[in-house]
């Protein structure tokens, strides 16, 4: 589903970039539980939109363009149209993807890009993270996550994270289980709900100036 509508009508955007590894039309674990994030989402009444982020040519930097053949732009038009963000990343060697690290590290370019108050452009903005993984690391990645979002201007919201680990040296994905844990299906409810509830506490309100 294509971006519609602002909170700024009442109904909050949302964008997830989801960094898996593969990409499409390769099956995502990381991809399926941005998918269940965005579908409580669409039931609080936001306009969702989910995007692979390999499947796209993004490269290392920290401008908002980094010249020929870089695709970011493209990305970066979605995220700056969107209320919410959903950083969604599955664990590699206890980290969070190399295209997550890179997606935080373009998004670096938007401390620059202010408002007529002085405010960055994604102050005002709301982020939560999804994480994915059968190894440990999901409480890592999302509070190395948490702080870059932070510090780009995003604020975060209460229980702003959702996250699925598997046995620990086993196989078994996200996307291979018969029944997504009772736990993890309240937490991602919790996370969507609240991320959208702060998206419109924000349209009413955002931060002042910085100016």
């Amino acid at each position: 589903m294509s971006i519609e509508g602002s909170a700024r009508d009442g109904t909050p955007t949302v964008v997830a970039l989801v960094c898996s590894l593969k990409p499409s039309p390769a099956p995502s674990s990381s991809e399926l539980i941005a998918e269940h994030v965005l579908e409580q989402m669409r039931g609080a009444g936001a306009h969702c939109e989910s995007i692979r982020c390999v499947d796209y040519a993004i490269k290392p930097g920290v401008e908002a363009d980094m010249g020929p053949g870089d695709q970011w732009p493209q990305l970066r038009e979605k995220v700056l149209g969107a209320d919410i963000l959903v950083l969604a990343t599955p664990v590699w060697l206890g980290h969070m993807s190399s295209v997550a690290q890179r997606v935080l590290e373009r998004l670096d370019a938007e401390l620059s890009n202010t408002d007529d108050a002085g405010r960055p452009a994604m102050v005002g903005k709301v982020a939560m993270v999804a994480v994915v993984g059968n190894e440990d690391g999901a409480h890592k990645v999302t509070a190395d996550a948490f702080q870059a979002l932070n510090d780009i201007g995003y604020t975060i919201s209460a229980q702003a994270s959702t996250y699925w680990n598997g046995e620990a040296m086993q196989t078994t994905d996200y996307r291979d289980l018969d029944k997504v844990p009772d736990a993890v299906t309240s937490a991602t409810a919790a996370a969507a709900r609240n991320a959208v509830h702060l998206a419109g506490v924000l349209h009413g309100g955002t931060y002042p100036p910085y100016e």
